[in-house]
């Protein structure tokens, strides 16, 4: 039997997060897609908390899970990121292909002052 898109996902999750931890000098950035909103959050999983977070969800003008949703959340990371101190993280795309969503998240991350 074929696999699904969602079993497929998963096992490129695993295999991502068994290279990637986030500690609380470089905690992970863990990005999430769904069809409507798209999600982004630093983890320092030494201590097992959120660092910082953000959404599309919480920004003004919801709606799809765009490439300006991504920048938005990107770039408010980045803001919640340098608020905490935060210069570097652990980039973890969640088993999504990094193109599209994704890719616009990390650039303005990056563009906003994080590392990875």
């Amino acid at each position: 039997m074929p696999k699904s898109k969602r079993q497929l996902r998963e096992a490129r999750k695993k295999r991502i997060r068994n290279r990637i931890m986030g500690t609380p000098n470089r905690p992970r950035l863990s990005v999430y897609r769904s069809l409507r909103y798209v999600y982004a959050q630093l983890i320092d999983d030494v201590n097992g908390r959120t660092v910082a977070s953000a959404s599309s969800l919480k920004l003004k003008g919801k709606g799809k899970a765009n490439l300006a949703a991504g920048e938005k959340v990107g770039a408010e990371l980045a803001k919640a990121a340098l608020v905490a101190q935060i210069r570097e993280a652990a980039f973890d795309r969640n088993g999504f292909l990094y193109h599209g969503v994704i890719k616009s998240i990390a650039d303005a991350a990056r563009k906003g002052g994080l590392n990875f």
